[in-house]
C-alpha cells in the first residue's frame, strides 16, 4: 500500500496544480460547462455535405502517417542496430542513443513547423515531421528490443565464427521480428493520430480542414470531420490488434 504520507502529499500537490490552473475556480468551471453545452448543442446534426472533402482530407492524412512511419523504420532499424552494444562500440552506440533521446524529445508537429520552413506548406513537411519523430521513438524501442536478445542464441552465432553484422542478420533481427512488427504497428497508430492535427501548421491533411472549420465556426462541419476521423482511427486499431495477436 501506498504511504499515507505519500498519499496526503500527492493529493495536497494535485489541489495546488488544480488551483493554479484555475479548476477550483466555481464561477469558471461552471461558465465552462455553460458554454460546451452551446458548444455540443451547435455540432449537431452533421453536415455530410463535406463529407467529399473531409474524406480526400483523410486519405491525405493516411498517407502522410503511412509514407512517414515508413520512412521512420528505415532509418530508425540500422540506427538501433548501430546503438546495440552486441553490434557497435560505445563511441558508435552512445551518441545515436543521444541522438535518438534529442530527436524524439521534440513533437512531431514540431518538427512539422519546421519542415513547413524548409520545404513549404503542404503534406510533405507533414509526412517529414511524423518520419522524423518516428526515428527517435522506434530507434529507443528497437534498440532496447535487440539488447533483450537471449544470451544463448547469441552465444551460439558467436560460436559459429559470426562477426558483428552476421550477429545482427542471424540472430538479433530475427529474434526481434514480431516485437519489431508490433512496434511497428503501435507507431502507424500513434502517427494516425499525430497526422490528424498536422494541418493546423500548414503540413496537410484533415487537420486543415478541421482548423478552418473551427475558425469559420462550422461546428456541423466539424462534427463531420471528427466523425470520419474516429471511424478511421477505431478501424485502425481493431485491425492493428487483430495483427498484434496473429503475430503472437
Amino acid at each position: 500500500m501506498v504511504p499515507r504520507a505519500v498519499a496526503v502529499t500527492w493529493l495536497a500537490l494535485t489541489l495546488l496544480a488544480l488551483r493554479n490552473v484555475g479548476l477550483l475556480d466555481s464561477e469558471r468551471v461552471r461558465r465552462g460547462f455553460h458554454n460546451t453545452g452551446i458548444f455540443l448543442k451547435d455540432l449537431v446534426p452533421p453536415d455530410l455535405d463535406v463529407l467529399p472533402e473531409v474524406t480526400r482530407a483523410l486519405i491525405e492524412t493516411l498517407q502522410i502517417a503511412f509514407a512517414g512511419t515508413t520512412l521512420g523504420v528505415v532509418v530508425a532499424l540500422p540506427l538501433a542496430l548501430l546503438a546495440n552494444r552486441l553490434v557497435a562500440p560505445p563511441w558508435i552506440g552512445v551518441p545515436i542513443k543521444l541522438l535518438l533521446a534529442l530527436v524524439r524529445s521534440v513533437p512531431a508537429i514540431l518538427w512539422a513547423i519546421l519542415f513547413v520552413v524548409a520545404v513549404g506548406l503542404g503534406p510533405g513537411a507533414g509526412t517529414l515531421g511524423v518520419a522524423l519523430y518516428s526515428v527517435g521513438y522506434l530507434g529507443k524501442i528497437f534498440y532496447e528490443l535487440f539488447e533483450d536478445t537471449d544470451p544463448e542464441v547469441i552465444e551460439a552465432v558467436r560460436g559459429v565464427g559470426c562477426g558483428p553484422f552476421q550477429l545482427a542478420r542471424h540472430a538479433i533481427l530475427p529474434e526481434a521480428l514480431n516485437g519489431v512488427v508490433s512496434q511497428l504497428l503501435y507507431m502507424f497508430e500513434y502517427n494516425v493520430r499525430a497526422s490528424a492535427i498536422m494541418g493546423f501548421v500548414g503540413a496537410g491533411g484533415i487537420g486543415f480542414y478541421l482548423l478552418g472549420y473551427i475558425q469559420t465556426l462550422q461546428y456541423q462541419s466539424l462534427l463531420t470531420a471528427i466523425l470520419v476521423t474516429l471511424v478511421a482511427v477505431v478501424i485502425i486499431d481493431r485491425a492493428s490488434a487483430a495483427l498484434r495477436t496473429a503475430l503472437r
